[in-house]
């Protein structure tokens, strides 16, 4: 198993100086019930940069995406021991308030899931619940959000219609956008692309390529490929244990451990 200070060193190695964490994932093992879904993971997130949490399924990729922003929370029967700190606070310390971390971390889901009502109505739900009413500054919002992910070209001239009648590919950008809508700093998401078509799936990653620069990125991909594409950081996991982190390049076409390269050639997952 891969130590923590082995992979404390290990981090701190392939970052600069100009990318101190945004995210550090401190000796973090969680439990469901007896069950062991991750075991002494740490490594450190940079900011402005892509992420790739990598790894077969129950690996502990998405329980470890999940823990960022304590969607967990609810989950009976389970324990969680280490620290994730977000710009060096832990997030699980008592007094946290829970729903303004999940604004600063924002969330997208593999199926995407536009709320009921139009496409405006989905970028400003969010806002609208944090008080903002001003129709010029919501006008605002809707156009930035939806610039960020890609998306306002096509739909700037029917914001008013169903978000329902948005194809797949959009309806996953209109969720990317809704999260944008809180001005997050950190954005999660978990197989964003796995029911999409290439073409979409080409947008959203090129979407993401934009976004990085004004938000840290952490992605559990659809497929190794996406992974190649995307990571600026590539993470390994296996088992719940953490096997490889480094640069992406680096992980994908050098990978130090057997096991990586295992994974990334098809030999087993």
């Amino acid at each position: 198993m891969v130590t923590v200070t082995a992979t404390i060193l290990q981090t701190w190695c392939v970052m600069s100086e100009a990318e101190r964490p945004k995210i550090e994932i401190r000796d973090v093992s969680y439990y469901y019930g007896r069950e062991p879904a991750l075991r002494h993971v740490t490594l450190d997130i940079p900011a402005n940069a892509i992420t790739v949490f990598l790894g077969p399924a129950s690996s502990g990729k998405t329980t470890l995406l999940r823990l960022i922003n304590r969607l967990n929370d609810m989950v009976e029967g389970t324990r969680m021991s280490g620290q994730i700190l977000l710009d060096g606070h832990d997030i699980y310390a008592p007094g946290v308030n829970v729903p303004q971390l999940r604004r600063r971390v924002g969330m997208v889901f593999a199926l995407p899931l536009p709320l009921p009502g139009t496409i405006r109505a989905n970028v400003t739900y969010g806002p609208r619940l944090a008080g903002v009413s001003d129709p010029a500054r919501l006008d605002e919002i809707t156009e930035r959000s939806l610039t960020l992910a890609a998306l306002w070209d096509e739909v700037k001239d029917r914001l008013d219609s169903p978000a329902s009648a948005l194809s797949g590919g959009q309806q996953q950008r209109l969720c990317i956008a809704r999260s944008l809508a809180l001005e997050p700093e950190v954005l999660l998401l978990d197989e964003p692309t796995s029911g999409l078509d290439p073409i979409s799936t080409g947008k959203v990653e090129e979407a993401l390529f934009q976004l990085k620069e004004r938000y840290t990125i952490v992605i559990v991909p659809h497929s190794i490929q996406q992974g190649a594409r995307v990571a600026d950081y590539a993470a390994f996991l296996l088992m719940g244990e953490l096997i490889e982190y480094g640069k992406g390049h680096d992980l994908f076409v050098v990978p130090r451990d057997k096991r990586t390269s295992d994974y990334i050639t098809g030999r087993f997952g």
